[in-house]
């Protein structure tokens, strides 16, 4: 069990060792939540939010909701194909390091790369848009519970998608407009209630759309619930619908991934 764990931590390093010296991973994956918060929070003033919520606290909440996104799906669904197409793969698949320690490693650096887009994310929400973090009890717990279901979603369903594409160019071009498209439909960018109806209801498949309206339990004050669609935050409802989604994202990566190109298998 220590061989394993040790192996674990190993790989792990590597990992974000490769994540701080990819300027292009820092940029679209560590820093562009933290962008688009500063950019859109500075430029669209949107007024009369429910609640006397101010837009950058809703926008807040929906960017941090977006972090895993693109720290779990949109960033392994281009980097393993990339990996897979260069060989890294199959050269891992030949050494004696237990097959979990790659996945272990991924896993860990999401969790790293999330931490630091909350903590750039908070910092820039207080200092320029006195955005207030939440410090109860219960709100924390919510926010755990939420973004640890979101990992295990993301990162499963960025790794099944990685099986799609054959280089990182493609898989990029699958993902992000995809992730975009989430984004706007998901009530992110967006306040939800204002969305065309066909608009939700396509969201309301997907992930995002139930993480962001959590994590609007968390930043938003209480009474913001009655303004949700639906009259509610309905945690509930959002812990079954992710977790849901946690069990097809691990099943999708169990069924798909491929270590070796097609052809070679």
């Amino acid at each position: 069990m220590k061989s394993v764990l040790a192996s674990w931590y190993g790989r792990f390093r590597i990992e974000l060792l490769l994540t701080f010296r990819d300027r292009r991973t820092m940029t679209f994956t560590v820093f562009l939540p933290f962008i688009l918060l500063l950019l859109l929070a500075n430029v669209v003033h949107q007024s009369g939010l429910p609640g006397n919520v101010s837009f950058a606290q809703y926008l807040t909440s929906g960017m941090i909701a977006s972090g895993l996104v693109y720290g779990g799906f949109q960033s392994l669904g281009i980097s393993i194909p990339e990996e897979r197409r260069n060989g890294t793969l199959k050269r891992l698949y030949g050494t004696p390091m237990p097959r979990s320690a790659y996945f272990a490693g991924k896993v860990g650096n999401v969790v790293v790369i999330y931490l630091i887009q909350i903590v750039l994310m908070l910092g820039l929400g207080v200092v320029a848009f006195h955005v207030s973090i939440p410090t109860s009890a219960p709100r924390v717990l919510t926010f755990l519970w939420l973004s640890a279901l979101a990992l295990v979603s993301c990162t499963g369903l960025g790794i099944a998608f990685s099986s799609l594409a054959k280089s990182a160019q493609s898989a990029a071009a699958l993902a992000t407009p995809l992730v975009l498209f989430l984004q706007f439909t998901s009530g992110v960018f967006f306040v939800l209630q204002k969305e065309p109806s066909w608009m939700r209801d396509i969201a309301s498949v997907f992930p995002l759309r139930w993480l962001c309206q959590g994590m609007r339990s968390v930043f938003l004050p209480p009474s913001y619930g009655h303004f949700e669609v639906g009259g509610g935050y309905h945690l509930g409802q959002v812990a079954i619908v992710l977790g849901l989604w946690s069990v097809v994202a691990v099943a999708l990566c169990l069924r798909t991934f491929r270590w070796l190109p097609l052809g070679e298998d």
